[in-house]
């Protein structure tokens, strides 16, 4: 059968169709993700000739002299006027595959994607590490790129992001940013890193903290009075803190917790949640964050490494603006935006979440908003049963 469309089609039904992620595989129909959930287009199956055509659309010849060394490559790619998107090309079975991530065009404000004002707190301060970390599709880089805005429209700073690839493209309003994508302007992240040192930065976004030399470098950053952003793949503060130790040899992890006791400002662990009945305008998921900022108190347990006990910190740091995860979700759960089985699969402990909801779930009163038809805006809020 010959391919009767090219990749731009599938991108255009991508973003009709408010999804997030595209799936490109021999022997499938193209799958697409919507508020978190895999579903088939109605498209033939394609076969391996297709999905090669359709991804190599996409490559510039560099990009595709990578993938033929490598195996897998890291780009992006954009189409004029719809929307531009991640791109991570794989080999499945012998055959070539591509995951799509549908990046946003216009970058969120804080108020969009209703962050805590902490969050707009932790933007505005002059130096230290803020992490925001979660599984793979968490939002990460939204966040990121919301806090980069606010600093942008409101402070005269030099940002220097390293990414790979670049998501979101920033326009400089009163500050000047210099974005460099890895592969393009920039070998990796710690050649990017030590450079930045040297081209007068007041906030440094490392895009992710892969390695012992990309951590070191960004907390020696945050150390020497810039403001730095990161991202690691862990669920929670107390794991973030112990993932960075764990990188570095037993000999030197006495020293980066230290480091870390006092250039850590804050850890956000977030994680999306499929809302219940999402109404007209809504995202089709809603965002839960573990915050935890980091107190004299907390500082002292990175320093002697007592990570377990910064949970209890967390649970009794509401004066701070910390919360626990766990109490987010209890929250979002009462208030009718996630079934308690989208919250339970979202926590590591099980036992803390029941103890915030009740033993019986079912039997909770919870409240459902109501909103205006006409602009959406809430007028009440009712209670309703289980």
């Amino acid at each position: 059968m010959v391919m009767d469309y090219i990749i731009e089609d599938l991108m255009e039904e991508v973003v009709e169709r408010k999804a997030s992620d595209l799936h490109i595989t021999a022997g499938l129909p193209p799958y697409i993700r919507i508020s978190g959930h895999l579903t088939p287009t109605d498209r033939d199956p394609l076969t391996p000739e297709e999905t090669q055509r359709l991804i190599f659309a996409m490559l510039n010849n560099n990009q595709r002299k990578i993938f033929e060394q490598n195996w897998e490559l890291d780009c992006s790619y954009g189409v004029k006027g719809l929307a531009r998107f991640r791109v991570n090309v794989y080999k499945d079975r012998g055959t070539v595959a591509a995951c799509l991530r549908a990046l946003s065009s216009k970058i969120p404000d804080m108020d969009d994607l209703k962050l805590p004002p902490i969050v707009k707190e932790l933007s505005e301060k002059p130096r230290g590490l803020v992490l925001v970390t979660g599984p793979t599709g968490s939002g990460k880089t939204t966040t990121l790129a919301a806090m980069i805005q606010t600093i942008n429209k409101t402070r005269a700073e030099h940002i220097l992001t390293v990414e790979d690839p670049i998501e979101f493209v920033y326009e400089s309003v009163k500050s000047v940013i210099h974005q460099r994508q890895v592969g393009e302007d920039t070998k990796n992240f710690a050649n990017a890193l030590r450079a930045a040192l040297r081209e007068d930065p007041d906030v440094i976004l490392v895009g992710e903290m892969r390695d012992l030399e990309t951590i070191q470098l960004a907390v020696s950053a945050a150390e020497t009075g810039h403001l730095v952003f990161g991202t690691l793949h862990t669920s929670s503060a107390a794991q973030t803190v112990d993932r960075m130790v764990d990188v570095f040899p037993p000999s030197q992890q006495s020293q980066i917790r230290v480091q870390l006791s006092n250039s850590l400002v804050a850890v956000l662990s977030q994680t999306l949640i499929p809302r219940v009945n999402p109404q007209p305008g809504q995202f089709g998921r809603v965002m839960a964050q573990e915050i935890m900022i980091v107190t004299p108190a907390i500082s002292n347990l990175i320093r002697e490494g007592k990570t377990a006990q910064m949970y209890g910190f967390i649970q009794t740091g509401g004066k701070e603006s910390m919360q626990t995860l766990e109490s987010v979700l209890a929250d979002l759960y009462k208030e009718g935006e996630i079934s308690f089985e989208s919250a339970i699969s979202k926590t590591s402990r099980p036992e803390e979440l029941h103890r915030l909801v009740g033993p019986n779930p079912s039997s909770v009163v919870r409240k459902k908003a109501i909103y205006d038809p006409k602009d959406q805006s809430l007028i009440k809020s009712r209670s309703i049963s289980g």
